[in-house]
């Protein structure tokens, strides 16, 4: 007479665990890399915004940077962000391009956001 047995072997558990131990790695790995751009992504748009406002303030002053390198700090979202003008002429001489690079805390020499744009010579 045979004995029906019920459950699963030993080895059949094990394989099970090795599965659901390689899949709980593979989804923390995923919420790490989420949670790691989620910062730079915020990081990034920050950077945006000191870049944006420097362009609004030199467009509200109406201001006329002569060419070369100018720097300054502007504080966004309780953090202090470090931002690098490069003012260069163009062909045409009522207008000059303007390159900032961002700089966030602790980030050194690398700009977590550049921005380009044009400011035009205010008419008198």
């Amino acid at each position: 007479m045979r004995h029906s047995r019920r459950g699963f072997t030993l080895l059949e558990t094990l394989v099970a665990l090795a599965i659901m131990a390689i899949a709980l790695t593979a989804a923390f790995r995923a919420m790490g890399v989420a949670a790691q751009t989620s910062g730079d992504l915020r990081e990034h748009l920050i950077g945006n915004w000191v870049a944006e406002n420097r362009f609004a303030e030199l467009r509200a002053t109406q201001a006329w940077p002569e060419p070369g390198t100018q720097e300054g700090d502007a504080t966004q979202a309780g953090q202090t962000y470090h931002w690098r003008q490069e003012t260069v002429s163009t062909a045409n001489s009522m207008v000059r391009r303007i390159n900032l690079s961002v700089y966030g805390p602790g980030s050194g020499e690398h700009a977590i956001t550049r921005l380009s744009g044009f400011v035009a010579r205010p008419l008198r």
